[in-house]
């Protein structure tokens, strides 16, 4: 059985549609106004072995904040369908991902209990964007995905470089992700039987 799913949501501040496969069938496309989202969800992909496409507009000459969130609960909402029962998977999974002089250490539990702690600390002597995402929203949208999602997500990083802490923690997501959703049996993996 495929593991895909479609999922739209339209509002007066958004239009979003995004169409994830966990299996990797197909092309990988982000087409949103924000330029650095589209290259995290591209990198998110190709580090997660999803096939991912989302296309969004919304106002973001208001702020970013709309589209971040929807994007992530649309992203979430996809995700959460296509795994559909959970039987076999991996379901908690772990990732650490250098990049240059940041860190990033991502771990997710697919429970069905949705959590999220992003300890994704940003210069004070930057900008308050990275690339053209006000950073705030960027924990914004990882908190998004993970209460959409239903799963437990924790995230640590470090570094000085914001762009490159923001980039690992999108690829040890994808890892950890892709290692989380893996299917290596037949049963529930829960003691509740039920997840």
């Amino acid at each position: 059985m495929a593991r895909e799913a479609a999922v739209k949501r339209r509002t007066r501040e958004t239009n979003v549609e995004v169409r994830i496969s966990l299996d990797g069938k197909g092309p990988s496309e982000a087409k949103t106004p924000l330029k650095f989202l589209n290259h995290m969800l591209d990198s998110f992909s190709k580090h997660s072995g999803f096939s991912l496409k989302v296309k969004a507009s919304g106002d973001v000459e208001v702020d970013d904040h709309h589209l971040m969130e929807d994007v992530g609960i649309c992203m979430g909402q996809a995700f959460l369908q296509a795994l559909g029962s959970k039987r076999g998977i991996n379901r908690m999974a772990y990732s650490i991902v250098p990049m240059d002089d940041s860190r990033a250490e991502v771990s997710v539990d697919l429970s069905g209990r949705p959590y999220a702690v992003v300890n994704l600390p940003f210069s004070e002597f930057h900008e308050r964007r990275v690339g053209d995402v006000s950073k705030e929203n960027i924990t914004h949208f990882l908190e998004s995905f993970a209460l959409n999602g239903a799963f437990n997500l924790n995230v640590k990083a470090e570094g000085r470089n914001d762009h490159h802490k923001v980039e690992a923690v999108f690829k040890a997501l994808a890892k950890a992700l892709k290692d989380a959703v893996l299917v290596t049996g037949e049963d529930m993996p829960s003691t509740k039987g039920v997840i």
